[in-house]
């Protein structure tokens, strides 16, 4: 006879979990689109308003990467502690009053505070909604909806530059910070209305439940509120494995993110108008790789594969995919369009690689643990990032100096193209040989 969670699959199960995961990916949109408007309103806006120095900007983004690394380890203890609803409620609320607070700024000292809490609460994103996914998906789908969820940062990539400029020139640039800000504010209302664990959730289905569960060691009831010691978790090889992995791949997503149009502009002449349709081609590419990661480890799954086996083995595919952004610099010689087509392909790799190792932390750790181990690896990815731009500024000056800041790209494309191979080598051959999930007392 078959097994309630066996019977379960062969017939209809529901779909809540889905509307769930629609609210993560708005939220992760609202995230990327949040963090985005200094950047488009520097130019020509706040710059020539406050007089400021590139130092003085500088200065404000490393306050931003500072304080979401270090909000990355409060956060996921707070969401382990106090559970997924009121903590991503409270992450999102304090993020969107942030937003909204750099409009009221009258200096650069303000604009840094500003940005330092919006980099503390922002922090809490990934936390949360990786362990929302842990809750609401069984492990052969977490991958899936993990890409799902992540493909809204690109989403919020494309739409910022799209409407940000807009708002400021049609109302003044403090609206710009004060309406994509409250679009926050008015998700909270459906997250409260829609949003509980499955378990205690009405509106699913007993046959919806079991599906959720099926693969699941343990019950919510237990789990929820339970408090995870970060020393205690810093024991485990398992947490090394994640946070080198972010450690040595997380940079490279924010080199894209800083560096992409200012190297079209360097290698190819391209001005601020000339750009915006490379880099909105690359973000599209790459929402579609970080959807077509998560569905790639579960066909692997479906096809008798356990987690561990399918992650390895599409996370290597991914590292490969994005060997060949070296040669970015190479292939542009012939058009820039090839080396934003590669480059755009590295992208989508890196996202379909973050869906994977996403999803590692909810197949190595119970759920009481995961949003705490997320937040450690993202407190990781983020002082990478920092250590990463350093180099490159550095870099880029210096080979500016000679005249040659196309060799400094080079290095940092080499760079790029192979983190994902180390990182995969430390994860399952140094760290993870052998698939052990964690048991915490």
């Amino acid at each position: 006879m078959n097994s309630p969670a066996q019977s379960s699959e062969t017939k209809p199960m529901g779909k809540y979990r889905w509307t769930i995961l629609s609210l993560v990916f708005f939220a992760t949109t609202v995230n990327y689109l949040d963090r985005q408007v200094i950047s488009l309103l520097k130019d020509d806006y706040l710059e020539p308003l406050f007089h400021w120095t590139e130092t003085d900007y500088a200065n404000i983004v490393v306050v931003f990467q500072i304080t979401y690394a270090l909000g990355m380890l409060g956060a996921g203890w707070m969401i382990d502690k106090i559970g997924t609803k009121l903590g991503y409620a409270i992450s999102l609320a304090v993020w969107s009053f942030a937003a909204i607070g750099h409009a009221l700024a009258q200096s650069t000292f303000g604009f840094m505070v500003a940005r330092g809490v919006l980099g503390v609460s922002e922090a809490g994103n990934f936390p949360a909604a990786i362990k929302t996914v842990a809750e609401w998906f069984p492990k052969k789908e977490r991958a899936l909806a993990t890409g799902i969820f992540n493909s809204g940062s690109n989403i919020g990539a494309i739409i910022a530059p799209l409407t940000v400029p807009l708002i400021a020139a049609t109302m003044g640039w403090s609206w710009a910070f004060i309406i994509t800000g409250a679009i926050g504010l008015i998700w909270l209302i459906f997250w409260f209305l829609v949003y509980e664990i499955p378990a205690k959730h009405k509106k699913l289905s007993p046959d919806e439940l079991i599906y959720i569960n099926s693969d699941s060691e343990e019950t919510e009831s237990k789990t929820s509120s339970e408090k995870v010691s970060w020393l205690k978790l810093l024991t485990f090889r398992q947490t090394w494995a994640f946070v080198f992995g972010k450690l040595l791949t997380d940079p490279i997503w924010w080199f894209y993110l800083f560096w992409l149009p200012s190297f079209l502009n360097k290698q190819y002449g391209m001005t601020k108008t000339d750009v915006a349709l490379p880099i909105a081609v690359v973000y599209t590419m790459t929402t579609f790789g970080s959807i077509f990661g998560g569905w790639f480890s579960g066909y692997f799954m479906k096809k008798g594969m356990t987690s561990y086996q399918a992650r390895k083995r599409v996370m290597f595919i991914f590292a490969l995919c994005i060997v060949p952004v070296i040669s970015a610099q190479a292939v542009g010689q012939y058009s820039p369009w090839f080396a934003v087509l590669v480059i755009g392909i590295a992208a989508s790799a890196h996202q379909a690689w973050s869906a994977n190792i996403f999803t590692t932390a909810s197949d190595m750790f119970p759920k009481k643990a995961v949003a705490s181990i997320i937040g450690i690896g993202g407190m990781a990815g983020a002082v990478g990032g920092i250590m990463l731009a350093k180099l490159a500024g550095a870099l880029f000056d210096y080979y500016k100096g000679l005249g040659s800041i196309e060799t400094g790209y080079y290095i940092m494309f080499f760079i790029c193209g192979f983190a994902y191979l180390l990182a995969w080598f430390l994860f399952y051959v140094v760290f993870v040989p052998r698939i052990k999930p964690v048991v915490l007392d």
